[in-house]
């Protein structure tokens, strides 16, 4: 959906553009006119695929409320927090929750609908393509006679190199042009009682429209209305195409010899002619419509208008300029609108959020942000572009948490972060007398406990089971440190015991952990809650 937008913008920018200099250039041709307009057209078309192929430039924030990250020193909190900074279970914003569903659901049925207008208006353009091959199919191809041979004298003298066809059709208002590679021009039912003079006039204006390739541009522009349906701009481009089109064809047919009053007289008989309005028109170039006759008639009959045709020399440049224009736009990115606030909620384990946890973003360059949560768990940092980061958040009596992300979509600058409860240690001294000496083994140490936040009760011993130093170990002066990683379960009990050091002797570690296994804890509460939470341990048997 936002790739959409931007597409739409880029060519609603582009088209714009070229309705801008067509405007600053009223005083100049027709033809300069339609040209520059053609060419805003297919470079806005050529605006989608060019997205993906240039390199692309971004537009940077420029605005003063956008904040930018600066290095400092990060420094997490590893104080307990105060009782009435005790993390509840909060619910979710859900005011906030509502809007964005609100927007979302806003955004996809407008998306919807722009998908269904784009396919009605393509289904038109193909019936009208369907009724026009139909048309030109049964039509009767005229190849000797007088049109053939006016066609051909005018053809050499405007210089149209591609092979014109004739067709006659048996309706009285189907008179225009369609083709580009293969042009065919149609005629009406009594085109072959019409004078030489106006046998001329009218394969002059179609001959004209041929030479400038006015058929396929204006396909391009329809097509682009068809893509942009929702868009007035489009519209109107689409319009201003076809009318200086037809104005750049008079002005050829008035710059061949022809009267403009006697070239008027002819467009009002033609035009009552064709009182029928066809909807194949918008995939062919009819050359009366009664829609544009009056303003076409003006303008032949105004004696200061610039009647020249287009150069090559003046096409090219105005063609070079706009292109100038289109390229950057197409490969533009909108960075500036991307750039937002990061922000979410803390949980613990148990679905309660967190207050005072310490956060910083760090992006790839080095440069952080630190932000804190505030007493509903909830943080922002300032607004951030898209990239790759480094979230890290911490708070006493939990996990250090650290991990990569990429912001790219709306749904990325939005986080849930969870926090594990942290470890619980105790180090352990079992001691024995030499073999020489008959001491008893010292008692062992009381754990030390580990501060912790939030709503948490640690764990408390209630069975304690004294590792015995193996007889074999003391005899032949074996003294080693064992450390254990155990997980206390809800119910206290003492599972998952795994030795982590790898140089302590087998039968010290097999000690160590026949040891732990008997250990019963009091459950370990978080939010009034019993939670699994991780106990390293460490035994040290040393001979005295």
């Amino acid at each position: 959906m936002l790739l959409a937008a931007e597409l739409a913008l880029k060519c609603s920018a582009i088209v714009l553009a070229g309705l801008a200099a067509r405007a600053l250039l009223h005083r100049r041709s027709a033809a300069l006119r339609h040209r520059l307009l053609a060419a805003a057209i297919v470079a806005a078309i050529a605006a989608v695929p060019l997205s993906g192929i240039l390199p692309a430039w971004e537009i940077r924030p420029t605005s003063s409320d956008v904040a930018t990250p600066v290095a400092t020193a990060t420094t997490l909190d590893t104080r307990a927090p105060s009782p009435s900074h005790i993390a509840t279970a909060t619910p979710l914003p859900h005011d906030v929750v509502r809007k964005e569903e609100d927007a979302g659901r806003f955004l996809f049925a407008a998306f919807i609908a722009w998908v269904a207008g784009a396919a009605i208006a393509f289904t038109l353009i193909g019936i009208a393509f369907a009724r026009l091959a139909h048309v030109a199919w049964t039509a009767r191809r005229l190849q000797d006679g007088r049109w053939v041979r006016i066609a051909r004298e005018l053809a050499a003298a405007c210089g149209v190199t591609r092979r014109v066809r004739l067709l006659q059709t048996d309706t009285p208002d189907m008179l225009g042009t369609f083709g580009w590679l293969r042009p065919r021009i149609l005629l009406p039912a009594g085109a072959s009682d019409w004078p030489d003079d106006r046998v001329r006039v009218v394969l002059c204006h179609e001959l004209a429209h041929i030479r400038r390739s006015d058929w396929i541009l204006q396909i391009a522009a329809e097509l682009l209305r068809a893509l942009w349906w929702c868009n007035p701009i489009c519209w109107i481009a689409c319009s201003r195409l076809r009318r200086d089109s037809e104005q750049a064809c008079d002005d050829a047919v008035l710059e061949a010899g022809v009267a403009p009053r006697e070239y008027a007289a002819h467009l009002l008989d033609l035009a009552r002619d064709a009182r029928v309005a066809s909807p194949m028109w918008m995939s062919a170039l009819p050359m009366a419509r009664a829609s544009t006759l009056e303003r076409r008639i003006a303008a032949m009959l105004n004696p200061d208008l610039n009647r020249q045709p287009l150069s090559r020399r003046a096409g090219w440049v105005a063609v070079s300029a706009l292109l100038a224009l289109a390229l950057p736009i197409a490969a533009a990115r909108t960075t500036a609108q991307t750039a937002r606030a990061l922000t979410g909620w803390v949980y613990d384990v148990s679905g309660a959020m967190l207050p005072e946890v310490a956060l910083t973003l760090e992006d790839a360059k080095g440069l952080k942000l630190e932000t804190t949560s505030d007493a509903s768990g909830r943080f922002e940092f300032p607004p951030v572009e898209p990239g790759r980061y480094v979230l890290k958040a911490g708070l006493a009596g939990f996990r250090s948490l650290r991990y990569e992300l990429e912001l790219t979509e709306d749904r990325d600058w939005k986080r849930a972060v969870t926090l594990q409860v942290g470890e619980v240690k105790e180090s352990i001294v079992v001691s024995a007398p030499r073999p020489a000496e008959s001491r008893a083994v010292s008692p062992i140490q009381t754990p030390t406990p580990v501060r912790v936040g939030g709503n948490l009760r640690p764990p408390r011993k209630v069975r304690d089971v004294k590792p015995v130093y193996p007889g074999a170990m003391r005899e032949a002066g074996i003294e080693g440190l064992v450390l254990l990683e155990a997980t206390i379960a809800g119910d206290g009990s003492v599972r998952a015991v795994r030795v982590l050091s790898s140089q302590a002797h087998p039968d010290l570690a097999v000690a160590a952990v026949d040891a732990v296994r008997q250990w019963q804890f009091e459950p370990t509460l978080l939010n009034g809650r019993p939670v699994d939470v991780t106990m390293t341990v460490t035994l040290e048997f040393k001979l005295e």
